[in-house]
């Protein structure tokens, strides 16, 4: 192999015409390409994309709201429209009752977030081809200097144009130095962030493992964040404005967790960038989701601190105001904006129906803005921090509470959700790394160590479970559990079993020795568990309010409801499987169901027995 490979390399470099030759129809070819996908027009939304499987959905992830559209944003009124994810209001209809968008107008068949998305999608190709183009150039401008022959130099300077003009046309006005092309964003500097103020007050992730500079800036940049900042070489923070001082770079000097040679942060410290490339295309499409139309609060100045007018109202304006002043809330009322936070002032439980809030904004004729007693609202891009906070127990436990579920139940959201709404971390029976990067902390810790507000385990045996002092038993639909749990152990968390592990012998013989486990599970934490508080998944998903209050109280914790409203803004936490992936066909046989149904009527049974409330309906029939 490597003789031959010798021999190709001799041979262009004897002959670096035809070495130029071959890469000018390269990228003649690959700009061919990317043109031509450029024109092909929109693609279009098919029935099993705009309507994910619910049996596949993640631990906790919550579906889109489908709920009736009449009101929706420039849809248009067809069943196939009904099927895409709401992002915004209510839209409007000629005076004839036809649609005012024209086919193929963003307004008239798309949802602000889908184009949103697609915008990001073009950016993507472009930035790729992009870079591409670069590497090329580089490649060629070394290629010169190795090589100076009169050919090298002739062709050289014709092709490095070529280059730069790729990068014209996807989108990049810009011809200066390579090396400025590389730049996609702006370092800032080395700043001063604390636990209890953070510098940058948008949304955060975490990564101990695999954490890049660059991973930081895509992420904060697709949420249509100005500054993304890196500290403890793991940690990513987003936000619109940097609120700390800035100190000296010497101070930021812990090394990525996943790129040897740069820098993320330090202790308590931040690399900030300001972020330049497809920023503003995710903002100005980006993401306010829309929550509903609620009656204006009693004390509107205390519940919406931020009211300014708007002659010209639009959600744009609105919710890029609040989203400047770093609230999480933005509230149309007719000609005001509102900013503010859910509270129990405002806690956004009691929606009204939306005609009462169907006023056209003055500045958007297809967009609802609300009136003066009924408010339109929508949740921006800020991310609430009133329950971001979270530390090990200040003093031992002397009680061991578990958080037991069956595999593919919802635990690891359930722990999400105990973390936010306690502000201690939860711990585990077993140690799983990839929990641990992702922020989970007390994954590290023995169980029995009482630093934990409880612990995780799928554990059902008489010896293990008398081992606790009380427990949260986390029950859910079987035939849900049991995919879930299927695409966790053949796709990781957030990922799906290969379509060859659902049609193989995979499948039918992990449903015939889990599916008893399922059953017995229950069964067992109701007999030998000390104190059990029983929480159905389909609940904790429908009222999560009210079962994380129940969950809480029993850690011991009190309960403080407006931390409880802000973990509802953001419940869904970093393991959400997406659900784009549909299975086309029901896995399940009908003697899997037969099967499955009898252990739905066993436990259901049992629950009864014990005075506490039976398995959901939508159990069964399947």
């Amino acid at each position: 192999m490597a003789k031959l490979w010798f021999k190709f390399q001799r041979y262009f470099r004897r002959k670096p015409v035809r070495f130029f030759t071959f890469l000018v129809l390269y990228l003649t070819a690959g700009s061919l390409v990317f043109l031509h996908s450029g024109f092909v027009g929109q693609p279009a939304i098919s029935q099993s994309q705009a309507s994910p499987a619910a049996g596949v959905q993640a631990e906790g992830a919550e579906l889109p709201f489908l709920g009736d559209l009449h009101l929706g944003r420039g849809f248009r009124d067809t069943g196939e429209a009904s099927n895409i994810a709401r992002r915004y209001g209510p839209w409007f209809k000629g005076k004839d009752g036809s649609e005012r968008a024209k086919l193929g107008d963003y307004g008239g068949a798309w949802s602000r977030a889908l184009k949103g998305r697609i915008v990001r999608e073009k950016e993507e190709e472009r930035v790729f081809l992009w870079m591409k183009a670069l590497t090329l150039a580089r490649v060629l401008a070394n290629y010169e200097v190795r090589h100076d022959t009169a050919n090298g130099r002739f062709l050289v300077p014709l092709i490095v144009p070529l280059c730069l003009s790729c990068v014209r046309r996807c989108g990049r006005n810009i011809y200066a130095d390579p090396s400025i092309l590389a730049s996609l964003a702006k370092y800032i500097g080395c700043y001063l962030d604390d636990t209890q103020s953070r510098a940058l007050r948008g949304v955060s992730f975490f990564d101990y493992k695999k954490m890049t500079i660059f991973r930081c800036q895509d992420n904060c940049a697709e949420r249509g964040y100005l500054y993304a900042g890196l500290e403890f070489g793991a940690e990513c923070y987003c936000g619109h404005k940097i609120q700390a001082t800035n100190v000296s770079e010497a101070e930021c000097d812990m090394e990525c967790k996943g790129e040897r040679g740069s820098v993320c942060g330090g202790a308590n410290r931040l690399s900030v960038f300001r972020l330049q490339l497809a920023q503003e295309s995710a903002r100005r499409y980006g993401s306010a989701v829309f929550r509903g139309c609620f009656r204006r609060p009693d004390n509107l100045s205390l519940a919406l601190p931020v009211t300014a007018a708007m002659p010209n109202m639009s959600v744009d304006k609105c919710v890029d105001l609040c989203t400047e002043k770093e609230y999480p809330l933005a509230a149309l009322a007719g000609t005001a904006c509102h900013c503010g936070f859910p509270t129990t002032r405002f806690p956004l439980h009691e929606r009204e129906d939306e005609q009462l809030c169907a006023q056209k904004c003055s500045a958007e004729e297809f967009e609802s803005c609300g009136t003066p007693r009924y408010f339109i609202v929508y949740q921006t891009q800020v991310q609430d921090n009133r329950c971001m906070d979270r530390r090990f127990l200040p003093a031992k436990s002397k009680q061991l509470i578990a958080l037991a579920s069956f595999p593919g139940a919802g635990n690891t959201w359930a722990r999400h959700l105990i973390e936010l709404a306690t502000g201690f971390y939860t711990g585990s029976y077993y140690f799983d790394g990839s929990l641990y990067n992702k922020g989970f902390k007390g994954e590290r810790d023995h169980w029995r160590s009482g630093r934990t507000i409880c612990i995780k385990t799928h554990e059902s045996g008489q010896k293990e479970i008398e081992a606790f002092d009380a427990a949260i038993l986390l029950i859910r639909n079987p035939y849900k559990a049991l995919m879930a749990e299927f695409n966790r152990k053949y796709g990781g968390h957030i990922g799906f079993a290969a379509h060859a592990h659902w049609k193989g012998k995979e499948w039918p013989e992990f449903v015939r020795n889990y599916a008893p486990w399922w059953a017995t599970h229950t069964l067992d934490w109701l007999k030998f568990g000390k104190k059990v508080l029983v929480v159905h998944f389909e609940d904790l998903k429908r009222d999560l309010f009210v079962q994380l209050g129940r969950m809480v109280s029993l850690l011991g914790v009190a309960v403080r409801e407006d931390r409880l409203l802000c973990v509802e803004s953001q419940k869904d936490g970093n393991f959400k499987r997406s659900g784009l992936r549909k299975l086309e066909y029901d896995p399940y046989t009908a003697d899997m169901q037969k099967v499955i149904s009898a252990y739905i009527k066993m436990v259901d049974a049992a629950l009864k027995g014990r005075n506490v409330t039976g398995v959901p309906d939508d159990y069964y029939p399947r």
